[in-house]
């Protein structure tokens, strides 16, 4: 008959796939499996039949995996923050670098190069620099409160079940982020549930407190507390603004996001500073970069100098080089490179990431640095002369097929192409390959426990 919706069936895990599910085959069939691990045997339920593959939801762990380590996040199985708490570091490791080595293989049929063993992010819990909680004026319960007729299913702030937009776990502690962070995030659910104002419906977006976002700079010990909102209100979030810099001499920045969009994004359509500065400080090596509330930033601090120092590695600079790095964002990788190129050009899409640039560069007093706004199609047939080297550090979705084009007709001598995303890496590749030999690949940890692998090619031109 074969495997039909709702079967509960055993299973041995035999790979853990990316995107974090575990892999078992039942009669032939594909079937992966949330939260498990090789060489798991388990029993599942099977909750979606495709004619090539099957997805299962895990009903209990029959024999554990020696891979398997506690979990130290009461969270964890449930949040969609990190996935791999119960997987040891060592193999998680293992499969991220499997995982670029499969998608190199299979998607850009490059069976044969040389992958560097995964550089390891230097913290393992506490690296995250920016984080994001919910609010919700209905909390979803964890197992275990489901039975207990004196939980409340009230106001939540916290993170939400993966794949859902409207179910939030109202997190007490999360271990990704500095301490600090846990404690202020502590005081302002206080504050919220002591004020009685209106918490934001996911449902019918109504609602006062939308979002906590909280940065903090790794070199500086400073945090910046951003409150998005549906309203300006400052009657109501000067109390709460007063009272965490009166607590915590950490805090330099305490921010105000409104917006009154649906969409669920920590972003305001406008933003009013209400105690101390607009932006908080932090270091990638040597140099200084000023960060504001929704300006993009490398989320671990310290591997992204790891991850940096790799860039500028491949890059191979002399000092008399032409640079062209697209998707320059906030000017991060053309002001690290700075001081061993000749001149940078940066190519970026988003105003305020082209504005930053320009003024990390004024702070850095690097002067062989400058910004283009436009998208990459567009700016990079414009330029009138061609790079030594490029650098590429795309989006998820990898470079469109005419920026491909367009690098490839300016013929650099070496491109590094720093990925978040192995298959849309792969994929780009498949074309690259044609005109450029694949000289090194070196994965990065940037975000531990979690499936996410960052990854730094270097490319030489065919000669």
């Amino acid at each position: 008959m074969g495997l039909k919706k709702g079967d509960i069936v055993e299973l041995t895990i035999s790979d853990l796939v990316f995107g974090g599910k575990g892999l078992a085959k039942k009669d032939g069939l594909a079937v992966f499996v949330e939260k498990s691990v090789p060489p798991d045997r388990v029993l599942a339920q099977i909750v979606k039949k495709k004619k090539n593959f099957a997805e299962a939801r895990l009903q209990e762990i029959l024999d554990p995996s020696p891979k398997r380590v506690p979990a130290p996040c009461p969270y964890s199985g449930y949040c969609g923050g990190c996935k791999w708490q119960f997987l040891d570091y060592a193999a998680q490791l293992h499969y991220k670098e499997q995982h670029v080595a499969d998608s190199l293989a299979h998607i850009a049929l490059l069976k044969d190069t040389p992958i560097s063993p995964i550089a390891p992010s230097p913290d393992l819990f506490g690296y995250r620099n920016k984080m994001e909680f919910s609010c919700s004026d209905r909390r979803w319960l964890m197992p275990d409160e489901f039975e207990n007729k004196e939980a409340e299913a009230g106001f939540a702030l916290g993170l939400h079940v993966p794949g859902t937009f409207n179910k939030v776990i109202d997190i007490e502690a999360c271990l990704l982020q500095p301490a600090l962070g846990n404690r202020i995030m502590a005081d302002v659910r206080s504050y919220i549930k002591e004020s009685e104002i209106s918490v934001y419906n996911l449902k019918t977006h109504e609602g006062f407190f939308r979002f906590l976002m909280l940065r903090h700079s790794s070199a500086l010990d400073r945090w910046m507390v951003n409150i998005i909102t549906s309203d300006d209100r400052p009657d109501i979030l000067l109390p709460l603004a007063e009272k965490l810099m009166g607590s915590y001499p950490e805090i330099s920045s305490i921010v105000n996001n409104i917006t009154q969009k649906k969409s669920g994004v920590a972003i305001g359509e406008y933003e009013k500073t209400l105690l101390g500065e607009a932006s908080i400080l932090d270091r990638i090596g040597r140099f200084e970069f000023e960060i504001s509330a929704n300006s993009f930033f490398q989320t671990n601090t310290k591997g992204a100098e790891t991850l940096y120092d790799i860039v500028k590695r491949f890059a191979d600079l002399s000092g008399t080089e032409r640079v062209i790095d697209l998707y320059s964002g906030t000017g991060t990788i053309p002001i690290f490179l700075s001081d061993a190129a000749e001149e940078i050009i940066g190519l970026e899409i988003v105003d305020t990431a082209v504005e930053d640039a320009r003024k990390n560069c004024l702070r850095n007093g690097v002067t062989n640095c400058r910004f283009i706004k436009g998208d990459a199609r567009q700016e990079i047939s414009r330029l009138t002369e061609n790079p030594d080297v490029v650098i590429i550090d795309p989006p998820r979705t990898g470079m469109h097929q005419d920026v491909v084009t367009q690098v490839i007709k300016m013929a650099p001598k070496r491109i590094v192409y720093v990925s978040c995303n192995p298959a849309t890496l792969s994929r780009d590749l498949l074309e690259l390959k044609r005109h450029y030999r694949v000289a090194a690949v070196q994965p990065v940890d940037m975000f531990p426990h979690t499936y996410h692998i960052e990854c730094v090619v270097r490319l030489e031109k065919d000669q």
